[in-house]
This record gives structure tokens, sequence and C-alpha cells, in this order.
């Protein structure tokens, strides 16, 4: 793993854990219960993906989550800013990870399918 490797694990790490805590520093107490995931940043640095668990919600709920932390991001971008020193913080771009529940999905018909066999045996 080279240097810029590491760096770059770093910062998602750091993110991964500032956000959660940004989050519940915000007046929407909606915002508190957003459960991180996991956050990947671009080879420069200078932008990152947060993926939030999706698992309690409906799209209605998920669009106006979406919707609010597009608003906070500036405030979430300068909490981490200050709690780390930074000269400058990557810019957040928010999403729901939909790869758990494709990645059930895919059990679902693995299991189906060896159902099936079972039965034509």
């Amino acid at each position: 793993m080279t240097e810029a490797q590491i760096k770059l694990k770093r910062t998602e790490a750091l993110l991964a854990e500032l956000i959660p805590e940004a989050l519940t520093q915000l007046n929407d107490a909606r915002l508190h219960k957003l459960s991180v995931i996991e956050v990947k940043c671009s080879r420069g640095r200078s932008d990152a993906k947060v993926f939030l668990d999706p698992s309690s919600f409906n799209e209605k709920e998920k669009n106006a989550y979406l919707k609010q932390l597009r608003k906070a991001r500036p405030i979430i971008e300068d909490f981490c800013l200050k709690d780390q020193g930074w000269y400058r913080c990557p810019k957040l771009a928010f999403e729901f990870d939909e790869q758990l529940k494709k990645s059930q999905t895919i059990e679902e018909v693995f299991k189906k399918i060896a159902k099936e066999k079972k039965e034509e045996l």
C-alpha cells in the first residue's frame, strides 16, 4: 500500500467518525438517527461519497433526508475542517447504500435455486 493510499484510507476513516458526530450537532433531530456505513474519497481527496444506512426508510423519506443533508453539507464540512484543523475538507455527497439490499436479493435467489435443485432430486 502506497503512502497516498494510506492517507486516503485515513481520511475516509476520520470522516466516517466525524460525520455522525457532526450530524448530532445539527438542530434537525431527524438527522441524528442517520447511520454512516462508509465514506469513499476520490483519489485527490477533494470529493467524498458518504453512504448511509437505508434500512428503515421508504423512498419519500430518503429523498427528504437527502434534501436536508444537501442543505446541511456546508455545516458538516465546516465541522470536519475545524475539528481536524484541515486546510480544506472534501466536498461531501450523501447517498443511501443500496448494496446491502442487492446482496440480500441475490442471496434469496441463490436459496431459491438451491431449494429447486433439492426438489428435483
